[in-house]
């Protein structure tokens, strides 16, 4: 009764508990007590035991899944390896983080469930996954009566994943299927690669995907770097939901991962940013991409994808695509129109766009009287794109592509 009375004469009745620590590791038990000392073992003991403001460490090594936390219901049916279902709060989130300076990789290689399969599915809101290492998601080679499989599949809101490292997938590295305000910041997905696809090797393995539903905003991509994905490095189709892709590169896609093998089935677009499969629709969406660069990609480096309204691209840069700007949108009436806001943006290479005539794009680097050179960049190499992070998980810093100090380029671009 003395301690009830002193908490509401203190106002902090209703204040939660202080937030807890919790560490998991390969070598763990999940009948331990999840300190440093006896960590657990297992991703879904972990969040059982979490409360929104928890943090749960993920000590480095491997941690090999072989089944899933359900099974598969059919050969065309979905089974989770993990399923993160609880959700933080506002300014509360629970998180998922590697161990500071040490890396957790969740190897999903060894799972044998004839159908497909979710790596991370996250159905949460406001939970932070940050550090994780994502590999090996499957699909079965004697069932081809599905797409892809994914390393993360999102549905859930407000939450970010920092910094993963989304890689030899069979399928997407990283896509958000519904939910709004999700931040994808400084995260890598590349070498995803979907051999088993029913519609064609290739096909549907991108290294990002957002696929919403209308009336689920704020979801952004911001950093991130997609490279050597067999379909695309980014997709925005049948996102009924405005997204923006930022600060952010994609190159080498359509290839078989590498290898510079084209892959019939593989599109090979490095940011594919709309469309809803090749059909008008009267409630789509514009989306944003800005400050982000493609190049050496099989297809083109920016991809309106038949959109039915204007998409913005503002201070990208491209180089060595197929174009590297395609504004290729669709008709009320199901015919070709050329369609987007173009400004600020790089192109340098023999075919800087395609299907433009008509647009408004008064300041772009095609625009200038005279065509653009090497002459005109500090460098223009397209080495060392995958080098590692900076130490706070920014993108490395490079001299390739960016404009001369005082040139005509400046005010345009990617590194403007």
């Amino acid at each position: 009764m003395i301690k009830r009375i002193l908490l509401l004469l203190c106002g902090c009745a209703g204040m939660p508990a202080s937030a807890a620590d919790y560490y998991v590791a390969p070598d763990g038990s999940d009948a331990a007590a999840g300190t440093p000392a006896a960590p657990w073992r297992s991703v879904m003991h972990a969040q059982e035991r979490a409360r929104p403001g928890d943090t749960i460490y993920f000590r480095g090594g491997r941690y090999v899944f072989t089944v899933g936390v359900d099974a598969c219901a059919s050969r065309t049916a979905t089974v989770n390896a993990v399923t993160l279902d609880k959700s933080g709060g506002e300014g509360r989130p629970i998180r998922y983080w590697a161990y500071p300076g040490e890396t957790p990789v969740f190897d999903f290689s060894a799972m044998k469930d004839d159908c497909r399969v979710k790596g991370f599915n996250v159905t949460a809101s406001w939970v932070h996954l940050k550090g994780l290492e994502v590999t090996g998601v499957p699909q079965q080679p004697e069932n081809r009566l599905n797409h892809e499989s994914w390393g993360v599949w999102i549905s859930g809101s407000h939450n970010v994943f920092e910094q993963l490292n989304l890689h030899h997938n069979m399928g997407p590295g990283l896509f958000i299927k519904d939910g709004a305000y999700n931040l994808v910041l400084n995260s890598d997905s590349h070498h995803n690669y979907d051999p088993y696809t029913s519609n064609g090797a290739g096909q549907s393995a991108d290294g990002f995907g957002a696929h919403i539903k209308a009336g689920q905003p704020g979801n952004v991509f911001r950093g991130c770097r997609a490279w050597a994905n067999s379909d695309d490095g980014f997709d925005l189709i049948n996102a009924f939901s405005p997204v923006t892709i930022e600060y952010s590169w994609a190159w080498l896609h359509g290839y078989l991962p590498g290898t510079m093998t084209p892959l019939a089935a593989g599109n090979g677009n490095g940011i594919k940013a709309g469309g809803y499969g090749g059909k008008y629709v009267e409630n789509g969406v514009s989306h944003t991409v800005r400050f982000s660069v493609a190049f050496a990609n099989k297809a083109a480096g920016f991809y309106a994808n038949h959109h039915p309204l204007a998409l913005d691209f503002f201070n990208n840069t491209a180089f060595d695509n197929r174009p590297d700007y395609n504004m290729l949108g669709i008709a009320a009436d199901g015919g070709a129109l050329n369609l987007g806001n173009l400004r600020r943006n790089i192109a340098y290479g023999p075919k800087p766009t395609a299907n433009t005539e008509g647009l408004d794009m008064a300041g772009n680097s095609w625009t200038l009287p005279a065509p653009i050179s090497a002459a005109d960049f500090d460098d223009v190499s397209s080495a060392g794109w995958d080098a590692p992070r900076q130490a706070d998980g920014s993108l490395p810093l490079l001299r390739s592509f960016r404009p001369r100090p005082g040139g005509r380029l400046a005010g345009m671009g990617a590194f403007d």
